[in-house]
């Protein structure tokens, strides 16, 4: 069911909707699409772009500091004039360095200019204290709530100069504050706490072997930023007494788990953040477990409604039939079926590269020979060349065997790229 309400954006359910008789779980893939109608309806009253550049002493190491200044410059170049922008330098400390001081600065020929200055009297020091370093970012978004903000940050190294919780405290006060893309570069930070952050702040999260890689993976993540002009969507999930949600996954194009994001809004209705848009499309699973009724009836599991503001802008139904057909309830959405397999394909992957950190590789081996097989089924070609780096494939039994040589950066972007999922049409 889909429901264009507003012009410029539809939401679509595909599922299943006949349970057998005494089930009580329902499973709804939601699509959310916007086109260039809706993104462009109410132009953005202000953009915010800060770069947060790790400068601390292991970033001396090889190239990483020289292209984490000229991915920032390049960055910079992608900015719309206009758009206010702020560069933060990130050590055991947090600092911001562009402007040095007073309100921050336009992007401008003149602005961008004086930025590089700025960018070439950084030298790298000290340590890593990222969630430090979120909260100056905080800080700078703070004086101008208005605006649309978007950050991006860079490091090389492992968050060693603060406790985890602080950096868990400043992740939950940043929520709402901006978004934020997360990108590791070398081999000696940790893929776990990026990816806390990115998917805590509604952001991505990647890899990049050198600092010469950089500057084509920041262009493309201000170009993508340029290109958002819906500053907040939230997805709103009501259900029925006695109905719970157990879970809200974006799952397309990537995974992102919003379920412990909700915000009770109104008896038995909740609401999930769903970050900034521009014209795209993405996929959410829906789970809900509810009462089962008798054979034959007919019961609404969830509204699920697409809010701008306080405008809801798109609206679809996840219904309930119970039934006593087997024919009919063994019948599974294909696009739930799909998703479910790449939650599934990721979590292996992540589960299988820890195993084998920690020596255990039988439990290694299990886990990613079930995630190459995962990986084949889905089309998810991706993962499928990324796990290879990693194991050995018999293509006549289809065992798997760990390579004897791993190359760490290898293990890292499987590990990080996990979370990307290949795409299955609408049925």
């Amino acid at each position: 069911m889909s429901s264009p309400d507003i012009e410029g954006i539809s939401v679509a359910v595909d599922q299943n909707q006949y349970l057998a008789d005494g089930a009580d779980t329902v499973d709804a893939v939601v699509t959310v699409q916007t086109d260039a109608d809706f993104a462009g309806a109410e132009p953005v009253q202000d953009r915010l772009e800060i770069i947060i550049i790790d400068c601390s002493g292991s970033m001396a190491a090889k190239d990483r500091f020289a292209g984490a200044r000229d991915a920032t410059i390049a960055a910079l170049a992608e900015l719309a004039d206009g758009t206010l922008f702020a560069i933060v330098k990130g050590t055991h400390e947090g600092e911001v360095v562009f402007p040095a001081r007073g309100p921050l600065q336009r992007a401008s020929a003149e602005s961008r200019i004086a930025a590089r200055e700025a960018l070439d009297r950084l030298r790298p020091y000290g340590g890593t204290a990222m969630g430090t370093w979120l909260g100056v970012a905080r800080q700078v978004a703070g004086q101008y709530p208005q605006a649309m903000a978007h950050a991006i940050l860079l490091t090389d190294g492992k968050n060693e100069h603060e406790e985890p919780e602080h950096l868990a405290e400043e992740i939950r006060q940043s929520q709402g504050a901006f978004t934020c893309d997360c990108r590791g570069v070398g081999t000696g930070y940790v893929v776990e706490e990026l990816r806390t952050i990115a998917s805590g702040l509604l952001g991505s999260v990647d890899v990049v072997q050198q600092g010469s890689g950089l500057v084509a993976d920041f262009q493309a993540m201000m170009q993508a930023s340029m290109g958002r002009s819906i500053p907040e969507l939230t997805l709103r999930v009501w259900t029925p007494a006695g109905a719970t949600v157990r879970f809200v996954k974006q799952v397309a194009p990537q995974i992102q788990d919003l379920t412990d994001r909700r915000v009770e809004t109104g008896a038995q209705v909740g609401e999930y953040p769903l970050g900034a848009w521009g014209v795209e499309d993405r996929d959410y699973h829906v789970q809900v477990r509810l009462e089962p009724a008798v054979p034959g009836r007919e019961k609404l599991a969830a509204r699920i409604s697409v809010v701008a503001g306080e405008e809801t802008v798109g609206q679809g139904l996840v219904k309930a039939v119970w039934t006593t057909d087997s024919e009919l309830s063994a019948r599974i959405s294909g696009r739930v079926a799909h998703y479910t397999g790449q939650a599934e394909l990721a979590q292996a992957v992540q589960d299988g590269l820890a195993a084998r950190k920690q020596g255990d590789l039988d439990t290694a081996t299990a886990k990613l020979q079930r995630a190459v097989r995962l990986a084949a089924e889905s089309g998810n070609e991706g993962t499928a060349k990324l796990l290879r780096n990693v194991v050995e494939v018999d293509e006549r039994t289809g065992t798997v065997r760990l390579r004897r040589d791993i190359d760490t950066f290898d293990e890292m972007a499987l590990d990080a790229r996990s979370t990307k999922t290949a795409r299955v049409r609408k049925e």
